[in-house]
């Protein structure tokens, strides 16, 4: 009797796991590889800037590691070539067909900051700068630039998006140091995100159940140790 009872309770629990994982989406979040203007100091915003080598070869490395873990449904990815250019690698190492390109996950726009160095952006650009670092949230950057506020829910929404069309399932996305700085800090309200280095990866669980975020794991770039990476990335909390 005790051993049926035993069995009846390991079955209870194995489907109560089950259909716990059936309400939580997975999403790998993954900053594109190092560009041209990441290497300068060049602030992209949302202007163009082609892979480097050494963002070619993040690519390839986080596209082999992907590949070799659990297959996504599907690959999302900002409408930015750095962004998709990294996201079709990932896409053909796990046997997908193609990108799925969402606008709402580019990077922020900054105003008249986009393409300056960061160097020279206090000198020539001094109230863009101070609104970019400003912690007044709904602070828009001038120059046609938008506030974090706006970032932050624009990134959010187009995430929960996806997550409650994939319930249960794993998905990969694919975007910028700006918009993994806005989701860490809307999903933890944590005053700062710290570094976010290219071709990071980092895994955040949706749970449809009570539309709770959760991360699993962040910036993880423990796959790039043969090819590097810069070790500054993008901390948008810290003044040049």
């Amino acid at each position: 009797m005790g051993r049926e009872c035993a069995v009846d309770d390991a079955v209870k629990e194995w489907k109560e796991d089950v259909e716990v994982k059936s309400e939580v989406t997975e999403i790998v979040l993954v900053r594109h590889g190092e560009t041209t203007w990441n290497a300068a100091g060049r602030i992209q915003g949302q202007m163009e800037s082609e892979l480097n080598e050494v963002g070619q070869k993040q690519a390839v490395a986080i596209a082999e590691r992907l590949g070799k873990e659990a297959k996504p449904i599907a690959v999302y990815s900002s409408d930015l070539k750095r962004a998709k250019d990294t996201a079709l690698m990932i896409a053909k190492s796990c046997f997908l067909s193609g990108v799925t390109e969402v606008a709402d996950l580019k990077e922020r726009h900054v105003g008249s900051l986009q393409g300056l160095y960061w160097i020279d952006g206090a000198e020539k650009e001094p109230e863009a700068y101070s609104a970019f670092f400003s912690s007044q949230n709904d602070l828009e950057i001038p120059g046609g630039g938008e506030s974090f506020d706006q970032l932050c829910d624009r990134s959010m929404n187009a995430l929960e998006q996806i997550a409650k069309k994939h319930k249960g399932e794993r998905v990969i996305v694919v975007t910028h140091g700006g918009v993994l700085r806005a989701i860490y800090m809307r999903i933890t309200q944590a005053s700062s995100a710290g570094k976010l280095l290219n071709a990071s990866v980092n895994v955040v669980h949706f749970r449809d159940d009570d539309e709770k975020w959760i991360i699993d794991s962040w910036s993880d770039v423990s796959h790039l140790s043969s090819v590097g990476f810069l070790q500054r990335g993008f901390d948008g909390d810290a003044r040049l």
